[in-house]
């Protein structure tokens, strides 16, 4: 069933220095929904825009192009991964979808962990590495912000996921899902439903729409924010450390209307992930008599692997 009403979801406003004013209704907003739509995020429009039509320019390169930057035996996380190659968990037929993606680059000498590879970038596109590096520490500070509100909820203090999420293996992903005006596989959709890997995904581009969530009675509810908003979901990473407390909530991007299916959708999810070594325990005030530890400890950087196995990227 589909809920074809505007979002429920409150916009929430993320003002400097607030914290503590929009915690509770960002906690809220996470634990009815598993999202939240955040405006005054404070990311800078130019930087953004210039990166969409950078985004734009990569993906109309030549198909054996963008092939050249398909990392070997990377598991998709840095550089290209072609059409059609990632599949959702679960699923029966690969995401309509190609996508690039941009990991963190090492800062003031610090070398990154050893899962982590380094970064590839475009040579055909100038500015490409110098903006996509601006996107991602931006999204890396307002993700810091708003981790620090979701710590504040759980009586945490407000600089408890600044250890676990340093070196973190957060990931910047440009999405492309490209016209569908010649047909595509029976049953297949832009993105099958699915749950996030990581502890939360700040995401912009979901103006153009085909993005819904999965309410618990069934009904499929479409995510529409305002101009420039973010939206920011709960990964199961977060899910687990919090003994799901704070839903990873299923979510998908159905194909466009037919008068639609000729357009492009485009998107720059944020995937912020803890430091590879981080072990992944429910917090002990998530745990109690009426909510026993649903799942067992396990590392970061181990869930990681199990999951991309799962979605097919190794």
């Amino acid at each position: 069933m589909v809920d074809t009403h505007d979002s429920m979801i409150p916009v929430i406003s993320l003002k400097a220095d607030m914290t503590d004013s929009y915690a509770a209704p960002l906690g809220r907003s996470f634990r009815d929904f598993g999202f939240a739509i955040l405006c005054d995020h404070g990311i800078d429009a130019a930087l953004i825009e210039q990166c969409w039509a950078l985004t734009a320019a990569f993906f109309a390169l030549p198909e054996d192009t963008k092939r050249r930057y398909i990392l070997a035996n990377g598991a998709g996380q840095r550089g290209y991964t072609p059409f059609a190659q990632e599949i959702a968990k679960g699923a029966k037929t690969r995401d309509l979808k190609e996508f690039w993606h941009v990991g963190r680059e090492p800062q003031m000498g610090e070398m990154l962990p050893d899962s982590m590879p380094a970064n590839i970038w475009p040579e055909e596109i100038s500015e490409f590495r110098r903006c996509f590096t601006a996107l991602y520490a931006a999204f890396d500070r307002v993700g810091a912000q708003i981790l620090s509100a979701v710590a504040l909820y759980l009586g945490l203090p407000a600089h408890w996921f600044e250890g676990p999420t340093h070196q973190g293996n957060s990931i910047l992903r440009l999405l492309h899902y490209p016209p569908l005006d010649n047909g595509f596989p029976a049953g297949a959709v832009r993105a099958a439903a699915h749950e996030d890997i990581n502890l939360i995904t700040l995401l912009l581009g979901a103006e153009e729409a085909g993005l819904q969530l999965l309410r618990p009675d069934g009904r499929w509810l479409d995510v529409q924010p305002p101009q420039g908003a973010l939206v920011v979901n709960i990964g199961d990473m977060l899910q687990r450390l919090t003994n799901h407390r704070l839903p990873s909530t299923t979510h998908r991007v159905i194909n466009p209307s037919e008068q639609r299916s000729g357009i492009s959708r485009y998107s720059m999810p944020f995937f912020l992930h803890l430091r590879p070594d981080f072990n992944i325990d429910a917090l002990p005030q998530c745990v109690d008599a009426s909510h026993p530890r649903r799942e067992p400890a396990i590392s970061a950087e181990a869930y990681l692997q199990q999951r991309l196995r799962e979605i097919g990227l190794m």
